[in-house]
């Protein structure tokens, strides 16, 4: 009896592309907050030019090997304020921002791209 691990029923390569992280990493926008390893989003796409082939490397390391290092699931949440409401002292007045490793977010947004082209591949949605 095969393993989910061995099955490959959407046979989905493990390997990620230099092409594709330069194109995760270009679709960031630079306006965002400063994530959990203090990269910003503009240096991570002027950083790529240089360390592109490194990240793609160590995604499909962590993809091939099924292991993420814990450094890299970290997070922080900090609560802000949302504006214009009567009273702060709802909960519904503030909202949660979580900050994660920048890694983390371009290995996610690969996941989210691979699933949704199965998705639309093998019409798995109505």
């Amino acid at each position: 009896m095969e393993t989910i691990k061995e099955q490959n029923v959407l046979n989905i390569s493990p390997i990620i592309l230099i092409k594709e992280i330069s194109k995760l990493i270009r679709s960031f926008l630079n306006r965002k907050a400063l994530r959990l390893d203090s990269i910003l989003n503009k240096v991570l796409k002027v950083a790529a030019l240089v360390i592109v082939k490194n990240l793609a490397e160590a995604a499909s390391h962590y993809f091939t090997s099924g292991i993420i290092p814990k450094s890299l699931k970290e997070s922080i949440t900090v609560v802000l304020c949302k504006e214009k409401k009567k009273d702060y002292s709802l909960l519904g007045s503030y909202r949660p921002i979580a900050l994660k490793n920048t890694l983390i977010k371009v290995l996610k947004k690969h996941v989210a791209n691979i699933i949704s082209k199965a998705v639309k591949e093998y019409r798995l949605l109505p």
